[in-house]
């Protein structure tokens, strides 16, 4: 499998922390008159991203993080997810599709409906992690999978 890319945006200081995981929930209306817009605005709305590194040490001004941005080096962060056990092979390539299973109470929602990932997602399996937590309410067999897309 491929190397995951990389790129470089900009985040709230206080924020810029190697390992840190964020959601980018896309940008707020102060953002629209931001000289520095294209280059916070340069992720994929609702994807899951991982801070790899600190690009320098210059602060610039934001009017939404009080302590400015600074610039990170991110990719997208593997994603655990419950899927299928029948269909969990490491390396596999899949069409990520969530569970039919519209019971937001249950305690597997959040695993099988997993934030950063969208249905028609064209992943891999890196590794099937494990059993599933508990069993599925509807009777689904499932695995704990860590994919990437």
């Amino acid at each position: 499998m491929s190397e995951p890319t990389t790129q470089i945006t900009l985040i709230g200081t206080r924020l810029a922390t190697i390992g840190m995981e964020f959601i980018f929930n896309g940008q707020t209306p102060e953002c629209d008159i931001c000289k520095l817009r294209n280059t916070c605005m340069n992720l994929e709305t609702g994807r899951r991203y991982r801070i790899l590194g600190i690009r320098g040490e210059l602060v610039h001004d934001c009017p939404i993080h009080e302590d400015g941005v600074r610039a990170v080096e991110v990719t997208e962060s593997p994603i655990i997810a419950a899927l299928d056990a029948r269909r969990s092979f490491a390396g596999s390539k899949i069409v990520f599709e969530p569970a039919n299973c519209n019971e937001p109470n249950c305690t597997m929602f959040e695993i099988c409906h997993p934030n950063g990932l969208k249905g028609g997602d064209r992943c891999t399996i890196v590794e099937v992690v494990g059993e599933a937590p508990e069993e599925c309410p509807h009777g689904n067999v499932l695995k704990l999978v860590e994919l990437r897309r």
